[in-house]
């Protein structure tokens, strides 16, 4: 499976740059990562536990980085293996190009699967697989950029025609009981 994608991050490329080699914002970012350790010199180790369609596994594995350019691009290829359920391989080639006010993060992602995993199917493994990618590089983006301040966050709750906002309505019952 091919995916290529990208995210413009709020960030200057050598602080997105310092995010991919830490291991405690790459653990952060892996969806169902358990543990992580590691270093960007000599390869991180991760256990990572996901539920594929009916199949769930705990991966124990590596990932590498390779063809570092910094603060410009690298490679990420990784292997992890979930018992019975089989194996889970792939890397993805990412570039970063400055853009206004941040970074643009470009990504190819390719993913292959086997042992009952491969079972599934291509649709499954397919979705499951693009499902991962976007989630690692949304939670990445956001936590380079850090948190939203809370005035981007507050909005306020809308009155309904009764002056009721959404926190104060209740079920058919509860307003039944209220009146």
């Amino acid at each position: 499976m091919k995916m290529t994608d990208s995210q413009t991050i709020d960030a200057p490329p050598d602080r997105v740059w310092a995010a991919l080699l830490d291991p405690e914002t790459l653990k952060a970012c892996v969806p169902g990562c358990q543990e992580m350790s590691g270093s960007p010199e000599d390869g991180f180790e991760a256990v990572v536990v996901q539920k594929v369609g009916p199949v769930k596994a705990t991966f124990k594995g590596g990932v590498t980085l390779e063809d570092m350019v910094e603060p410009a691009s690298l490679t990420i290829s990784g292997e992890g293996k979930g018992g019975a359920a089989g194996f889970a391989k792939g890397g993805a080639d990412v570039r970063l190009e400055p853009a206004d006010g941040g970074t643009e993060l470009h990504y190819d992602v390719e993913a292959k699967v086997g042992g009952k995993l491969a079972q599934l199917g291509s649709r499954i493994i397919d979705g499951f697989a693009k499902k991962m990618a976007d989630q690692f590089f949304t939670n990445f983006k956001e936590a380079v950029e850090g948190p939203k301040t809370a005035a981007n966050e507050a909005v306020p709750e809308a009155e309904d025609a009764e002056g009721e906002t959404d926190s104060e309505k209740k079920g058919w019952l509860g307003r039944l009981v209220k009146s």
